[in-house]
């Protein structure tokens, strides 16, 4: 009997401490039911925040509005591509400078043209005037440079044609 009287308090003290974490666990399911049932109702705004209709719908036909969108553009890229090859080719700088090739004639009716594409090729044009005629001359032009010899107005009308934004 003593050795019973020895453990009683020891098992009061360890019913205790069990009945002690028993109130404490009910304690936090109480507390995590509760912050579930609040969670549960977040969800259920966040799902149909927008007048009633369901959220994962939603993007889903987004994600399906993108994905179209994505070959459209993939579409559109393709044929740009060689619209931008063929406009990298054609004319798209000219410039054009007067000058007075003589002396005896009244004003400025002689001039130089270059019409160059995107790369510098392309030509120049030289008209010269004077009272009796006029004479026309085209020299090739390939990156900028002529392999005729050019005039000084030749050479300032491919500067200035050279000169611009590129594609």
């Amino acid at each position: 009997m003593t050795i019973l009287t020895g453990l009683m308090p020891m098992i009061e003290w360890m019913a205790g401490a069990l009945a002690l974490l028993i109130i404490i666990a009910y304690s936090l399911v109480i507390l995590l039911f509760r912050r579930m049932k609040r969670f549960e109702a977040a969800y259920l705004s966040l799902k149909t925040f927008m007048s009633g209709s369901d959220m994962e719908k939603m993007l889903q036909e987004y994600t399906h509005r993108v994905a179209e969108q994505e070959n459209k553009l993939e579409q559109c890229n393709a044929r740009l591509e060689p619209i931008e090859l063929k406009l990298k080719d054609s004319v798209d700088r000219a410039e054009m400078v007067r000058y007075k090739a003589f002396e005896n004639v009244g004003s400025d009716l002689s001039f130089a043209m270059a019409l160059l594409n995107q790369d510098g090729d392309g030509i120049v044009l030289n008209s010269i005037h004077n009272r009796e005629e006029s004479r026309v001359y085209a020299k090739p032009v390939n990156r900028g440079e002529s392999t005729y010899s050019l005039t000084n107005e030749e050479k300032e009308v491919i500067t200035k044609a050279m000169v611009g934004h590129k594609i």
